[in-house]
């Protein structure tokens, strides 16, 4: 049996070969704002991935154990972040596997209720990359119909599981006429998705493993996964990222998840973040989604 070494050999790739799969999905035009609401010198953007159970339902859900992490996320580390976020008048956008969302219905109400934003995270938290376009499709399809039924609301962002981004998601994302994603890593500020070298009046949210707390605190038993530094240091990082947010007047974006930050030796993180930006004293605190209508209109794109 031969195997196709255009595949498995990328250096005998012609020059149309390799630039179709750099310009697939490539960052377009910086839609960072001349200027942030009400004078604003930086934004301040906190996201939370509700991952729960389907972090180990996506293996199989063969571990028991895994589970219960994912369930203490659910059970006590959610309801210490609303409170935080409640003290100091934050509003955030957590991103919510449907099936998560479905065994824990009490905190998409919750979160709705008080203020915040709920976004599309998947299915079962699968990688869209392992997919047919017909299901990831589907899948994307029936968790926004579930978001939207416990919620209230249509969902108009996307957030894919472990950022897994498929050479689909983007026209998925279209045609669900999605506002914005944020599963990509190509600046600092938002920017407009490009397919194959065209505008698509995608509003992209970048997101980056640097400012994520899962890199730093996520252990698994079985696999190779273990902590790698404590709760101070990974607080000094965002810290460090967002006085330089600040200092060149753009966006501060973290994302964390309610069974890393959400212990009781881990909260201060975020609590600590949020009083950082506070004392900047000229910050714009706003969800995934505000943040993304404000860039769309801003840089003149037409809103869903």
């Amino acid at each position: 049996m031969t195997t196709d070494t255009t595949e498995t050999a990328p250096w005998l790739w012609d020059e149309p070969t390799w630039r179709g799969k750099v310009d697939k999905v490539r960052a377009g035009r910086s839609l960072a704002p001349e200027r942030w609401p009400n004078g604003a010198r930086m934004a301040f953007a906190v996201s939370f991935d509700s991952d729960h159970e389907t972090f180990e339902l996506k293996n199989g859900g063969r571990s028991i154990g895994r589970m219960s992490q994912g369930q203490y996320g659910a059970r006590r580390g959610v309801w210490r972040i609303l409170k935080v976020l409640e003290r100091h008048g934050v509003s955030a956008s957590f991103f919510v596997p449907a099936v998560s969302a479905l065994i824990n219905p009490d905190e998409i109400r919750a979160a709705r209720d008080g203020g915040h934003e709920i976004g599309i995270h998947s299915w079962i938290h699968e990688m869209n990359s392992g997919l047919d376009h017909a299901t990831e499709r589907d899948l994307a399809l029936r968790a926004a119909d579930v978001l939207e039924r416990l919620s209230g609301v249509r969902p108009v962002g996307m957030r894919t599981a472990s950022w897994d981004f498929s050479p689909h998601t983007l026209a998925i994302v279209r045609e669900m006429g999605l506002l914005y994603d944020s599963s990509l890593m190509a600046d600092d500020e938002p920017y407009e998705l490009l397919e194959n070298g065209e505008p698509t009046g995608v509003v992209e949210i970048p997101v980056e493993w640097i400012r994520d707390d899962a890199p730093y605190m996520a252990m698994d038993r079985g696999g190779g996964a273990r902590p790698y530094g404590g709760p101070a240091m990974v607080a000094d990082i965002l810290r460090r990222e967002l006085d330089v947010a600040h200092a060149e007047g753009g966006l501060f974006q973290m994302t964390l998840h309610p069974h890393h930050v959400g212990h009781r030796s881990r909260i201060f993180i975020l609590e600590e973040t949020i009083l950082h930006a506070r004392e900047k004293g000229d910050v714009w605190f706003c969800t995934h989604a505000e943040l993304a209508r404000y860039c769309a209109e801003e840089g003149g794109l037409a809103l869903p």
